[in-house]
């Protein structure tokens, strides 16, 4: 919106030339993160406090750790603030007519609803359960699906127009269109490598990439700050994948693809940042209130969405390796459990207790410990995501 704003001042008088500062991304991305932190500290007390007169307290189960059983009663859907930041910084300072930024906007926004939706009957309505698993994963697969749909055309061309026109032509050959390269899965660590995956197979990595990575984040948030600096770090990186990518100088010289348009999401990416470390204000032990489903599902959508379209699919399991590890524990939990019950009648456990953050408590290490060893390993596994840009 600002950029715009600019261009036209530049545009009715020359005095205003100094406005041309907006036109530089690095520029934009730095003032994104500033504005949304600044809006989440200002508007931090004021959701928290509105919160707390609306009665909507975290319930601890029963089954929790001991340890837990303090925070019941601490406001919840705190995620409300971080969407709040991120969206008026990337309105205030993005590209209006960049279609990637509009898209994870989008997908961020339509998984924060489901939280929202999930958090309301459980914490409002007093529903232990919330949104039913299957209900969940209907809304969650629509919306994957759908944009799956959009970002496999849309990453092969470069406007609307012309993503429509593929899109129809690849209903009539037969849904049988071959995909340009860079459309492909890339190898880190290996020039100029990518498998093609055919519109059906990217559709399908999409979808993955997008729920899974919402629902792993999802099931790390379970201590205060856990997830929401790994979500801050991983998203910081993708931002730099997206600048590399969104340069034709710097994607050559890097021999990762062009995608035109995909720079913009720096800005996006600075503005989750920004957001981040103002939740994280409220959030650090103890805390004052907690991000929610509105807020982890939102944020892991957003980080498999920007994934997707910078092309770093492997990476972002690398660098989110936290998010991965905590959703396999309980896969993996919970299968066991299963069928152990059917074959012996009684069910067993890998671990003391999952997610895996909560072994580590039941093992005896501190809260605060296992939130700054996990934020630790997210740093080490980002720098490594990150030497992918040039080790290859």
């Amino acid at each position: 919106m600002l950029l715009s704003l600019a261009q036209w001042l530049q545009s009715i008088s020359p005095e205003f030339g100094f406005f041309r500062v907006f036109q530089y991304l690095t520029f934009r991305a730095v003032m994104a993160a500033l504005t949304a932190l600044l809006i989440g500290l200002l508007a931090g007390p004021f959701v928290i406090r509105r919160l707390i007169s609306l009665k909507i307290g975290q319930p601890i189960r029963q089954y929790a750790m001991q340890t837990h059983l303090s925070k019941s009663g601490t406001p919840t859907m705190g995620g409300v603030l971080i969407l709040l930041a991120i969206g008026i910084s990337t309105l205030l300072w993005f590209d209006l007519s960049n279609r990637f930024v509009w898209i994870v906007l989008i997908v961020t926004l339509g998984f924060g609803a489901i939280g929202w939706a999930d958090d309301w009957r459980k914490v409002v309505l007093k529903d232990p359960e919330g949104m039913r698993s299957r209900e969940k994963y209907l809304w969650q697969s629509l919306i994957g699906l759908l944009a799956a749909l959009y970002l496999v055309f849309s990453i092969s061309e470069s406007s609307n127009l012309r993503v429509l026109e593929l899109f129809f032509s690849w209903v009539q050959s037969g849904f049988d269109v071959n995909l340009p390269p860079k459309a492909g899965l890339l190898v880190p660590f290996v020039k100029e490598i990518s498998y093609p995956l055919g519109v059906f197979g990217f559709v399908i990595l999409t979808y993955l990439v997008i729920v899974g990575s919402s629902n792993a984040v999802n099931l790390t948030d379970g201590l205060d700050g856990l997830a929401i600096m790994p979500v801050v770090m991983v998203g910081s990186a993708l931002g730099v994948f997206a600048y590399v990518t969104g340069s034709s100088v710097y994607s050559k010289y890097l021999f990762f693809p062009h995608i035109p348009g995909s720079g913009e999401l720096l800005i996006f990416c600075s503005a989750m940042a920004g957001a981040g470390l103002a939740f994280l204000w409220f959030n650090t032990h103890p805390a004052q209130v907690f991000m929610g489903d509105v807020g982890a599902l939102a944020l892991g959508a957003a980080l498999g969405t920007i994934a997707v379209i910078v092309r770093q699919e492997i990476v972002l399991a690398i660098m989110g390796g936290i998010f991965v590890v905590e959703a396999l524990s309980v896969m993996m939990q919970v299968t066991w459990f299963k069928y152990t019950k059917k074959r012996y009648g009684e069910g067993r456990r890998i671990l003391k207790m999952a997610p895996l953050h909560h072994h580590f408590e039941k093992s005896g290490w501190k809260e605060t410990q296992v939130v700054v060893r996990f934020w630790i390993i997210t740093m080490l596994l980002c720098l490594i995501g990150l030497s992918t840009l040039k080790l290859r």
